[in-house]
């Protein structure tokens, strides 16, 4: 196929915690590069997921979700969130199938204010929705805002994922391949690794700990024998969230370990010797210096 066909572009997903967004951005990459959980704010960078198409290469990135900003963590979230609607050509707008158009509404415009490129409404968890309100749910949300089109999917099924591919693919102008077409992501594999030991915090933790929570990959070594050495060190702010994430004699953090360790290992298709820390470093996540340290700059 000639240069002058090949479509390609950058495709933001924005929208409010817990509504999909990275759920979808796994679906359409059909690879696990995002972590996700049933606990809001659980992506705090964005991440970029790279999507080849017959014809054309979409860049989508996956954005934290916009909330109100209390900690200086939150506030970087939902700045990483915003300055996604920039220097893009495409915007997916996600809205959770449950939730009430007329208090999205306020959100929607707030957000969009200003945005020149096309916009898709992206109405989520269609699963949620009685048959009989989706359409009435869809006119809601084109009176609040001039999408180019609204469409309704499952992120978690798959339904409608196709069609809103198809449809992004064929909004986006002529441009060349950003990437080789066997990367799935521009983030290291450092990032990765540490973003799944996060997630299994979040999953097999009690809720005061997850949001409280960084972790860092000190070292990450390729050993002759083609195995990987890793070790990390979770942050957590208090000393009662240490003794959690630790647990009784170990037990709760052999799990994490165990756990993030057989996720890695699909993930570099090797064997991971994981050596896991604990470190109580207080209110990191309203400390600037932490912050930078951490990786959110």
């Amino acid at each position: 196929m000639s240069q002058e066909t090949f479509r390609s572009g950058f495709v933001s997903i924005v929208g409010r915690p817990n509504v999909g967004k990275s759920t979808l951005l796994n679906r359409i990459l059909g690879e696990k590069i995002v972590i996700t959980s049933d606990k809001p704010q659980t992506t705090r960078n964005r991440i970029q997921g790279i999507h080849n198409v017959t014809g054309g290469q979409i860049v989508f990135i996956d954005t934290p979700g916009i909330h109100r900003a209390k900690s200086r963590l939150n506030k970087f979230m939902v700045e990483e969130a915003l300055s996604a609607v920039e220097g893009v050509d495409l915007i997916l707008f996600l809205v959770d199938g449950g939730a009430d158009p007329a208090k999205e509404a306020g959100m929607i415009k707030e957000v969009l204010s200003g945005v020149a490129v096309p916009v898709i409404l992206v109405l989520n968890k269609i699963d949620l929705i009685p048959k009989g309100d989706l359409l009435e749910r869809m006119l809601c949300y084109g009176e609040c805002f001039p999408f180019k089109e609204i469409i309704p999917i499952s992120a978690m099924s798959g339904d409608g994922v196709d069609q809103l591919v198809q449809l992004v693919h064929g909004l986006l102008p002529e441009g060349p391949c950003y990437f080789p077409e066997d990367i799935l992501t521009d983030v290291p594999e450092r990032f990765v690794v540490a973003e799944i030991i996060r997630e299994k915090i979040f999953r097999l933790t009690h809720d005061e700990v997850p949001y409280s929570v960084a972790v860092v990959v000190d070292s990450f070594k390729e050993r002759e024998n083609g195995t990987v050495a890793i070790s990390a060190t979770i942050n957590v702010e208090r000393d009662s969230q240490k003794g959690i994430v630790i647990g009784r004699r170990g037990d709760m953090l052999k799990r994490i370990g165990t756990q993030a360790r057989q996720e890695i290992e699909q993930l570099l298709d090797t064997k991971v010797f994981l050596e896991l820390f604990v470190r109580v470093s207080p209110e990191w996540s309203d400390n600037t210096r932490m912050l930078k340290e951490f990786g959110y700059q």
